[in-house]
């Protein structure tokens, strides 16, 4: 389907942002749950984060640790979907062409960043899902069984390893996308990041 404005689509946008948000979000969990003692007590509600906002009750009792790391999977799972949806809408719509300001370089790093990011937005939450699978835990879905663990940890740790290296790389990636749209919003003034918002 061809699309011939300069913006992306209203959907594009909304799930952009919304993938954007869901990325930042997974990466302060990981960072919270990775500090959590694995030896605590069991409880049937949890103050997310402790922020006095919004507090999730339980079926069964589950140690904070747990509650966390099942937390994550499920959102990993999610954004696991909501990406596949993204890149089957970038097959079925065409993006705006690159703005004709963009010097020869700009429009080669900006094609390949964008094409790297989407195979490390894939690569992440695989090798999450994998890591998990080989768990003994397996992965739930909030709370509804969904891939049963195969309890094999020489193999959930290599895909441990690969999950955390992929996570420091996206991170450099993304760094890179938000600085080259910085640049483009303050430096050269143009209508880059227009394209992309609502």
């Amino acid at each position: 389907m061809m699309h011939n404005t300069s913006r992306y689509t209203k959907t594009a946008v909304i799930l952009h942002w919304l993938i954007a948000i869901f990325i930042f979000g997974m990466f302060a969990l990981g960072w919270y749950m990775s500090d959590l003692p694995k030896e605590a007590p069991k409880e049937m509600a949890y103050d997310l984060f402790d922020w006095g906002i919004y507090t999730w009750q339980l079926s069964e009792p589950t140690a904070p640790r747990s509650f966390y790391f099942n937390l994550h999977k499920s959102l990993g799972i999610t954004i696991m979907a909501l990406i596949i949806i993204r890149i089957l809408w970038r097959i079925t719509h065409r993006p705006p062409a690159l703005l004709s300001s963009y010097k020869a370089w700009e429009r080669k790093l900006a094609t390949g960043a964008h094409h790297l990011l989407y195979l490390l937005m894939i690569a992440l939450p695989v090798s999450g899902i994998i890591m998990a699978t080989y768990s003994k835990y397996g992965i739930k879905w909030f709370g509804i069984p969904f891939i049963k663990g195969l309890d094999n940890n020489p193999l959930r740790e290599i895909y441990k390893e690969a999950h955390e290296v992929i996570g420091i790389i996206i991170l450099v990636v993304i760094g890179l996308h938000v600085a080259g749209a910085l640049k483009h919003k303050f430096i050269d003034k143009d209508d880059t990041l227009k394209r992309i918002s609502l």
